[in-house]
């Protein structure tokens, strides 16, 4: 049993307003998979949108929460896991689920990928397709920009 937030910000409030983090509660166990099933999806750092002002594409990299603090061109993007327990009645927890060491190549693959999108610049493949730059700030300093384009090739002399 699963359940998540999808919604963006930018779309109930029609322009870019800042984070829209998603968040997911999954139940595990009891006749359901297992938490180590649950988490082995996350071995494998998935590119995902997000990163600087949400508008770019970087690798999820599972961190335990000392480590989830995003500095480096705000990102890359990260997944916390917290574990909870419910035994006789009390709710146990939490645990640091990707505190684990077994997620450090995770981690590491993490970083190469987010390393190789980086030098790319401000351009595809690390930045959204420009249909999904329209609730971001781009469309605002395009059109203030508008007047100093140019239909014409300029070609240097």
């Amino acid at each position: 049993t699963a359940s998540i937030s999808t919604d963006k910000l930018s779309y109930l409030a029609g322009k870019y307003v800042g984070k829209d983090d998603p968040v997911a509660i999954i139940r595990a166990h009891s006749g359901l998979p297992a938490m180590g099933e649950i988490l082995e999806a996350f071995t494998l750092p998935h590119l995902v949108a997000g990163w600087m002002r949400g508008s770019h594409i970087g690798p999820l990299m599972p961190v335990g929460v000392k480590d989830s603090r995003c500095t480096r061109f705000d990102g890359p993007p990260r997944v916390i896991g917290l574990g909870f327990q419910v035994s006789n009645g009390m709710l146990l927890g939490p645990v640091d689920m990707f505190e684990d060491v077994a997620f450090d190549i995770s981690r590491k693959r993490a970083m190469k990928a987010a390393d190789y999108l980086r030098q790319h610049g401000p351009f595809m493949p690390h930045r959204l397709h420009e249909s999904d730059m329209e609730y971001t700030t781009l469309p605002s300093v395009l059109k203030k920009l508008k007047s100093r384009f140019s239909a014409e090739e300029i070609v240097p002399k």
